[in-house]
């Protein structure tokens, strides 16, 4: 069962994400043409609008689609507008996290307006530079990285705790998910953003764009194929 829990936390962090990049569409008028959670086939959805809303096949991420016949039309978008578009899903990652340290510290020490204010944030800012750091290991070699099989059977151990481990669990993904996205590497939100302000100091840039998204979505895949690798090993000694 805790398998199961872990498994919709992780669907729930990634619906956020997600959320906040529509969310994001919506407030800057950027036409969406697909939400999806989930990547690869539908397995169900239905349309709003000019916008498909699909439930997809592999639980491992999801996108928002422009409404864009191509890269071309995409970029004439102002890129006001894309930067606020990229920084969506990481702001509701960071916001669900703080509801999360919210309700624990309210559970924890009774409530607050420091509980629910003053320490969810500077809780937040030790996390994301404990995973700075550990992110900063993987290229020296002291630091480990986790697939999904790992997140899972840790979080299998985590939400054994009851409602108290589950919003620690959530809380850890959510602020993970937020990190990982600012990388500055495409087809990452970060990346995105990187890549938007190099436009604007000259739009000669722009052929870098795709170019460096394709190297990056090889390099993600590789990255995800060696942490699994890694997880099924330690789980099998």
């Amino acid at each position: 069962m805790g398998y199961i829990i872990s498994a919709l936390l992780i669907g729930l962090a990634i619906l956020i994400h997600e959320l906040g990049h529509l969310v994001a569409a919506w407030w800057t008028k950027i036409p969406v043409a697909r939400f999806s959670v989930g990547i690869g086939p539908k397995l169900w959805g239905w349309r709003r609008g000019e916008t498909d809303y699909w439930l997809s096949a592999i639980p491992l991420g999801g996108y928002v689609l422009p409404a864009v016949e191509d890269h071309d039309e995409f970029v004439k978008i102002p890129v006001s507008r894309r930067l606020i578009f990229a920084f969506g899903g990481p702001i509701a990652n960071i916001l669900l996290s703080f509801v999360c340290l919210a309700v624990y510290n309210v559970l924890q020490s009774g409530f607050s307006l420091a509980a629910i204010s003053i320490q969810p944030a500077e809780q937040i800012a030790n996390m994301i530079l404990a995973m700075l750091a550990a992110i900063g290991g993987l290229f020296t070699g002291a630091g480990e990285v986790s697939g999904v099989v790992g997140i899972v059977a840790v979080g299998d151990k985590i939400v054994s705790g009851g409602f108290i481990g589950m919003l620690k669990f959530l809380n850890a993904l959510s602020i993970s998910l937020a990190v990982f996205n600012m990388l500055p590497m495409p087809p990452l939100d970060g990346g995105k953003i990187l890549m938007y302000l190099l436009e604007c100091i000259d739009r000669r840039l722009l052929w870098l764009h795709e170019r460096l998204t394709i190297a990056g979505i090889l390099l993600i895949l590789g990255l995800m194929v060696y942490a699994t690798y890694g997880d099924v090993q330690a789980l099998m000694n």
